[in-house]
């Protein structure tokens, strides 16, 4: 696959994945369709050497898996993880709130969005919605109305002479979306607008009621190619569905080595403490089934490998003094390898080797990130996993730009790059060895 087919697939995949729910679909519709077979956590498993498999919990995250097909029970795993998530503005449980003609609805702060950039877009709502059918059996259902149904006006200029040097926004009053304004007092109610789009969406679907759901509003502008020679790349979601179609295709491929494995895993943006998040034990729970011999298990992750797939800051050109003079990320100069001294990034000297070998083998030349002293560091699931399974962890990812914004920005070539070090990641022969 070529640069330009790998991106045009990756718009694909952005456009579609409004929501972590839709993501994780997509995902296996994609594993499924190359033959992949879906497991289920509450059934026993039955895998053969050679063969792919996937799984999804909690709509949101998913787990794909490919056994190597040579004998013997000591075969590493060569793994990569990243996240479904994004920072967004979920909708409240019982959000509709009316005055002055207008109906709005209230919104809660997932994660840690640029806040200032969700306002004046054209925003959708999408997720997931829990009915009850007539049987009494409770259904789950994915809903996205996939056209811009809210917005978030702006004060005007000349409401907040001061809006230009020191705006603060208030979560609870500033940041409601107005979605309707009854103009013939024939407006329906938000829970019927939803019941009316999951009736569009699945028209054979019969229900008595929607007990419940997990909406969050989202940038309806669709990913596209910016710069005078098509550069960049401005999209939302950038972080860090980049990383899940990264390792995705990189599953996809035929002469994989080893057993091979990729985790996309949901709630990152706020700690990956749930079920579905990495803090959870949807992989270690996975290995275990795998290898329920626990001396062998811990042997063969000892020998195994995990890239912790998420984006990197870029050096933003109007800010250098907020990077540290010697870490400066470019965009279109390939994947970053994040380094921090206090294992907020699992990247230690001995795991960056390994993953320096095999990108330069593909002829890509890692670039490398550490945050300045006098600023906080970010995080990644990378910590969590290395933690928990014991296994030797790298963190890399794309350079961007505008991170946590409804609209992020790498370079054009940042994600086919990252593919090919990926890719030969899962596909070479053997994996360098370390002495002991």
């Amino acid at each position: 696959m070529q640069q330009e087919q790998f991106n045009k697939q990756l718009f694909d995949f952005l456009h579609h994945s409004s929501t972590p729910f839709h993501a994780a679909e997509y995902l296996g519709d994609q594993f499924h369709q190359a033959g992949f077979q879906r497991l289920r956590e509450r059934a026993i498993w039955t895998t053969e050497s050679g063969k792919g498999y996937y799984c999804i919990r909690d709509n949101g995250s998913l787990l794909g898996f490919r056994m190597a097909a040579k004998p013997g029970d000591c075969t590493p795993w060569r793994m990569t993880g990243a996240h479904t998530d994004s920072p967004a503005l979920q909708i409240k449980p019982l959000p509709e709130r009316s005055g002055n003609s207008y109906m709005q609805l209230g919104v809660e702060v997932y994660g840690g969005p640029l806040l200032s950039t969700w306002f004046d877009r054209d925003l959708g709502i999408g997720g997931r919605v829990t009915i009850i059918d007539e049987n009494d059996t409770i259904k789950i259902r994915l809903l996205d109305f996939q056209r811009p149904v809210v917005t978030i006006p702006s004060l005007a200029i000349h409401l907040d002479r001061n809006a230009n040097e020191e705006h603060k926004i208030d979560k609870q009053k500033d940041l409601s979306p107005l979605f309707s304004q009854p103009l013939d007092n024939d407006v329906p109610s938000f829970a019927i607008l939803i019941q009316q789009q999951l009736k569009k969406q699945y028209p054979d679907l019969s229900f008595r009621t929607i007990l419940g759901f997990d909406l969050f509003c989202y940038d309806t502008q669709p990913p596209t190619l910016l710069g005078m020679k098509n550069e960049f790349i401005s999209a939302s979601r950038l972080d860090n569905l980049v990383s899940c179609f990264v390792g995705a295709q990189a599953l996809l491929q035929d002469n994989l080595s080893d057993n091979c494995l990729l985790l996309c895993s949901n709630h990152e943006e706020i700690g990956s403490s749930s079920m579905a998040g990495a803090h959870g034990n949807f992989l270690r729970t996975t290995l275990e089934r795998l290898l329920p011999d626990t001396p062998c298990r811990q042997t063969i992750l000892d020998r195994s490998f995990l890239i912790s797939l998420d984006n990197a800051h870029g050096v933003h050109p109007n800010f250098v003094e907020k990077h540290d003079p010697q870490h400066l990320p470019l965009l279109n100069h390939g994947p970053v390898i994040k380094y921090n001294a206090n294992q907020r990034y699992a990247t230690t000297g001995r795991s960056a080797a390994l993953y320096k070998t095999v990108a330069g083998e593909v002829g890509v030349t890692p670039q490398e990130f550490v945050m300045k002293n006098d600023m906080a560091c970010g995080s990644t699931i990378g910590p969590i996993t290395a933690t928990d399974l014991g296994v030797q962890t790298v963190d890399v990812g794309i350079p961007s730009l505008a991170m946590h914004s409804i609209r992020e920005i790498t370079g054009s070539k940042d994600p086919y790059l990252l593919f090919k070090t990926v890719a030969r990641f899962y596909t070479r022969p053997q994996l360098p060895s370390y002495e002991e």
